[in-house]
This record gives C-alpha cells, structure tokens and sequence, in this order.
C-alpha cells in the first residue's frame, strides 16, 4: 500500500481492517477493529446474561466526552441522540409560530422537512448554500444548513453563514453529519450543531449528538424527555418527579446502548487523531482525484468530489472495477478518508478511463 501522508495518520489507517477501494464514507463509515471487537463482546455478553445497563451508562458517557473534545466544547453542552432529523425537530420545535427559518437548496432532507412540516405558520425559504449568508435577513429567525453538502460536497462557508446570521440576530443550526472525522469542526462557532456518526466518524448507526449553546438551549422545549434526561436518571425511570438536567443532557433521548459500544473506540480514535493531518489528507487525495478528472477545484476544498452522471455509467464503471462509490442527485459521489491513500485515487480514475 502506498504510504499515507503524513505518517502520523499510518497508526490510525491499521486500525481498520478494510478501505481499499472504498470510497464511500459520505455514505457509511467503516468499522474499527476495536469497534469490531467490542460490540461481538457485547453481544456474547448479552447472550450469556452479562450486559449490564450500568456499564452501558458508563459507555454513552465516555462516549459523548469524546465528541465533546471532537468539536472543541463541553460534554455538558452535548445531547445524545439517534437521528439527525429527531435531534433537528427538536431545534423545529423551538422555532416561534410565524418566523422565517432559511436552508439551503437540495439540502438532505433530514435538515429541511423538520421545519418544512413544523406546522405554525412557520415560513421556509431556501437559498444555494454559497449564496445562504447574503439570502439572511432580519426576518430570519433561523439559518438551517449542511456545512458539507451531500449531494454535491460543496462546503459552506460557516464562518461568513454565522457572521450573518449573527449581524440580523439569527440562530444557526449546522448539520455536521458529512464533516466531522475530516473537516475541523468546532461547536462554539454554532448556536447548535448536529451530527449522525455513522458516515465520517465510522460508528454503528444510531449514535448522533447536539451540541448547543447555552443561551440557545434556554429556548428550546425538551420535546423528547425521558428518564435519561434527568439530572440523575437511574432515579428517575418513573412518573413525572425526576428534575430534568439543567444542562444539555436534558436533550438526550434514551441511548441505544450496543450502538455506543461501537461508536466509543471509534470516538475515541478520532479524537485523539490530528484533525488538521486528517483534513490534509483526505482533501489532497481529493483534489488529485478531481485534477485526474478534469474537473474544477472547488472555493473550499472537500474530502468529497461529485460529477454529473445522470444515467450511472461512470457509477457503474467504478462498481465493475470493484470500486464501492455512490450516486446523489445525479451526480456520481466519491469520498476519500484516512483509510484511502493515492493507490485508490490512480484505481478510480483508471475504472473511469482517465
């Protein structure tokens, strides 16, 4: 295999067991063979009548540290969740009857029926991402939107998104779903921040958490409180009487524990790992890839590159090669990670004859 550079990123390449001409981390990440591990100790556990809610506890909130330190924030500015369109709806929820709350065009759904479907009079108005800071008003009420499109790649300008809303004393929600685990991310620059970690951050599905302001988190209703929302929730699994916690873990939805089993070495390993040394990495083998191509380079370089393929040939080009890639909106998508190095770049661009 061809050496990753820079070498530091060689120990976290060896922990996955896989990755050779896979190029679909924007759609589902890869296990770890730590993660590997502990979830088939899990599930033996659980068989023989070992697992043990207790424990599982104990995992989710490692578990949420490490996403704290992933996006450079509090763990007690985090909430656990299992979607992104649940953890969106709970932001929808706060959104007053009547106001204006701007996404962005052919945005994932999950970041726009939230508020498409929130009933209440509430107004959605769209605009293209590299246009969303300049489309903000003083009518909006909140900024909804991708930081790394879906679809396209595209990588929105949050600095300039945030800045905006700021000046008309708009919210900003940020999906961070298609970023973090390539894309330095932190939270303190987003009223709130949501993300699933199965695609980039190579957890099992049903693992994503909020991270919110405190200012912000004082306007939003606990829709979704159960007995892990309390300030202590094993003494809180029944009736109405358990306070809820007067931080943003009275967010948090009940856990689906074996999907954190998983998700804590892989957390773990990301937040340990360079994030700059990762986004060198995975945009460099990008940009190669897009020169290989012919296609142009985009304003802000993105991990994923995309091309109009409305038929699926070239998709179909790269499966026939044994190439795992993916296809969006007519578009053929490749993504490259730290498990990826040039070998896969020069595999993909000679299946597509280039």
């Amino acid at each position: 295999m061809t050496a990753l550079a820079p070498p530091d990123l060689l120990s976290v390449r060896a922990e996955f067991t896989g990755g050779r001409s896979y190029l679909a981390a924007c759609t589902l990440g890869l296990p770890t063979r730590a993660s590997r591990a502990a979830m088939i100790a899990d599930l033996d556990a659980a068989a023989s009548g070992r697992a043990c809610a207790v424990a599982y506890s104990a995992v989710v909130e490692r578990t949420r540290g490490h996403f704290a330190r992933l996006v450079d924030t509090d763990p007690a500015r985090i909430a656990i969740g299992s979607q992104t369109s649940v953890l969106a709806g709970l932001i929808a929820a706060a959104v007053p009857d009547g106001a204006e709350v701007l996404c962005a065009d052919g945005d994932f759904a999950s970041m726009v029926q939230p508020f498409a479907h929130a009933g209440r009079g509430i107004r959605l108005r769209t605009a293209p991402v590299h246009e969303l800071a300049d489309a903000i008003t003083a009518d909006t009420w909140l900024v909804a939107y991708s930081i790394v499109q879906s679809a396209t790649g595209e990588v929105a300008d949050a600095e300039g998104i945030s800045a905006a809303a700021h000046r008309h004393g708009a919210r900003t929600l940020c999906d961070a779903t298609q970023a973090i685990g390539w894309l330095p991310v932190n939270a303190k620059d987003h009223d709130a921040l949501i993300c699933h970690a199965y695609k980039w951050l190579c957890a099992p599905r049903g693992v994503a958490f909020l991270a919110i302001s405190e200012e912000f988190a004082a306007a939003v209703p606990p829709i979704f409180a159960g007995w892990y929302s309390a300030a202590d929730p094993w003494t809180s699994c029944y009736g109405s009487a358990g306070a809820l916690a007067d931080d943003a873990t009275r967010f948090d939805v009940s856990p689906a524990w074996q999907a954190f089993v998983g998700a804590e070495p892989v957390l773990e390993l990301f937040a340990a790992t360079d994030r700059a040394a990762l986004y060198a990495h995975a945009t460099q083998l990008a940009t190669a890839f897009r020169l290989g191509m012919g296609l142009d380079l985009p304003e802000r370089p993105s991990a994923i590159v995309t091309w109009v393929d409305a038929a699926g040939a070239d998709l179909k080009r790269l499966t026939d090669a044994g190439i795992t890639a993916s296809g969006r909106a007519g578009r053929a998508r490749v993504a490259f990670h730290v498990f990826n190095d040039r070998d896969d770049v020069d595999a993909a661009l000679s299946a597509l004859g280039r």
